[in-house]
């Protein structure tokens, strides 16, 4: 099958035949009759497929014959996650596009946003855009939607995993909703699936490949290695193969720095790419590496999107990746058009979870060798292939109605009365308790207070200067208690020498009892008779 037969014109056939490509891939044979023929699609592709060239040629043939774009308005729009990835797109769409009278243009962070503001006034067949400079522009009134035909979500998976998800749904409500709608990713899973039922209409759905599955031209090995050994073993891997061209990848950006500045220092020329690296910065290195003035270059996985070099013969994992469907990404660079390519892994022992389940989604286990001069002191341990289905996601659940909240509000106002009456309960019969015990200690406290009074009287005939009034006692300290008071409230009751009568004792006593209860409020410190056991 020729590119001709999918319905592809003559300028365009040439523009692909220039390029070395001559048959069709897997997903451009379904996907170009697919998009000509004006459906939705759906497609499940791996990097390294073609599935660039699968939208980019038959967007190309249809804008052909239509109308010409106007002044800051576009006819096709691809998103893509990444910067890298949106220049490599749109270097396809210009060398596909080279025998067409169409215009194309591309715009992302990371640059200053006049020139683009500029290029836009004349408006574009094919805009490639990352989601958050698109919405720049259109703020900047310098994007018009109104003439648009296709979208293009290009590796939706990784804009959903990078937060894209508002962006995009901001971008499709400024959107004609009459439009050709093509979404790709590598795998469909809930969240694509999810994203695809409210933005495709009746799509025709392409899967090419297994799901996670790596290409047959990849051979893939692992070294089990030190830690502090991997940058080394990592340089004589590099001098004793002679790499010429090494993309290797790890899991931070600071650690793409350090390495990179390793293998310098090595003098094997090397380049960091990453999110904190300028857009100028990250062109160069890209730049450089596919025209092999550097001989490494060591990204993120993120940055890493969008390096398309077509001969790429090595690639290595210097750390594995936290999440096993990214070895897959990554590993995807090399090995491309059905040419041979090497995947190489340094793995430590700590690194062995993410070992066995990258073995498990590919379902192979991966050959462990050794580099001579380098001994392992703590060896990764060997794997059985599980071959248990690896079970999806969850989606999220959705959050309840309001309605919903209000009754299990209520059911927990409910639940907090019936606690508080429980409590109040408890605290009512520790009350009663509490007032036995109090009868009881007023019973013998009565019999106390009348041996004291009976005391005080005895000691009233006694001269004592020293001692202050009870009103002073009262002023100077307010917190002693109130039976000390007691004792001088009636200075002009006359001292009695003689002893009292058994009966007169208990009729005092009833009198002392009497006195004390008149007195009680006008106790002068405003405190209450001091009682141990209310306390």
């Amino acid at each position: 099958m020729s590119f001709a037969s999918l319905g592809l014109s003559l300028p365009i056939v040439k523009a692909v035949e220039s390029k070395g490509y001559l048959t069709p891939s897997p997903i451009q044979e379904q996907a170009i009759p697919a998009v000509l023929a004006g459906h939705d699609l759906m497609a499940a592709a791996q990097t390294g497929t073609g599935k660039t060239a699968g939208f980019t040629l038959p967007i190309l043939e249809r804008l052909t014959n239509g109308p010409k774009v106007k002044s800051n308005h576009i006819r096709a729009l691809v998103l893509t996650p990444t910067r890298e990835l949106a220049a490599q797109v749109q270097e396809n769409v210009f060398t596909y596009s080279i025998n067409l009278p169409l215009t194309s243009a591309v715009v992302f962070g990371g640059v200053k946003i006049n020139p683009q503001m500029m290029r836009l006034r004349k408006g574009a067949d094919v805009l490639v855009a990352t989601p958050g400079r698109l919405l720049d522009l259109y703020q900047q009134n310098a994007l018009k939607f109104s003439q648009l035909e296709v979208l293009v979500l290009d590796e939706a998976d990784r804009m959903l995993d990078m937060g894209f998800i508002r962006d995009i749904e901001k971008i499709l409500a400024l959107l004609p909703k009459r439009r050709q709608t093509l979404l790709f990713s590598a795998t469909f899973s809930d969240e694509i699936r999810t994203l695809a039922t409210g933005l495709l209409n009746q799509p025709v759905e392409i899967s090419v490949s297994a799901p996670n599955s790596t290409a047959r031209t990849v051979e893939q090995a692992v070294y089990p290695a030190d830690v502090k050994k991997k940058p080394m073993m990592l340089a004589k891997m590099i001098e004793q193969g002679n790499w010429q061209q090494t993309l290797v990848f790890t899991r931070t950006k600071h650690g793409a720095n350090k390495l990179a500045a390793f293998l310098n220092e090595q003098g094997i020329s090397s380049a960091a790419i990453h999110g904190n690296k300028s857009q100028g910065a990250r062109t160069k290195a890209l730049a450089d590496f596919k025209s092999n003035e550097i001989r490494v270059l060591v990204a993120t996985d993120i940055a890493a999107r969008g390096i398309d070099i077509p001969q790429l013969p090595q690639v290595v994992n210097f750390e594995l990746p936290k999440v096993a469907e990214d070895y897959v990404h990554r590993i995807g660079r090399t090995g491309r058009a059905g040419e041979t390519g090497h995947a190489i892994s340094l793995v430590c022992a700590l690194e062995a979870p993410e070992l066995f389940a990258i073995e498990r989604l590919t379902q192979q286990v991966l050959p462990r060798l050794s580099l001579d001069g380098f001994v392992v002191s703590n060896s990764v341990p060997e794997s059985k292939l599980d071959t248990r289905p690896i079970k999806p996601k969850k989606p999220k659940k959705p959050k309840k109605p309001r309605e919903g909240n209000a009754q299990n509000e209520t059911a927990n106002e409910r639940g907090e009365s019936s606690v508080k009456q429980g409590n109040a309960g408890a605290a009512k019969r520790s009350g009663h308790s509490h007032a036995g015990k109090r009868h009881r200690g007023n019973a013998k406290g009565g019999k106390a207070q009348r041996g004291k009074a009976q005391r005080g009287k005895a000691q009233e005939g006694k001269p004592n200067s020293g001692n202050r009034s009870g009103d002073e006692a009262v002023q100077g300290n307010s917190k002693k208690p109130q039976s000390h008071s007691n004792k001088a409230k009636n200075p002009s009751r006359k001292p009695s020498n003689s002893s009292p009568q058994p009966n007169q004792r208990q009729s005092s006593g009833r009198k002392s009892d009497q006195s004390q209860t008149q007195r009680a409020p006008s106790n002068r410190s405003g405190r209450k008779p001091s009682r141990r056991s209310e306390a």
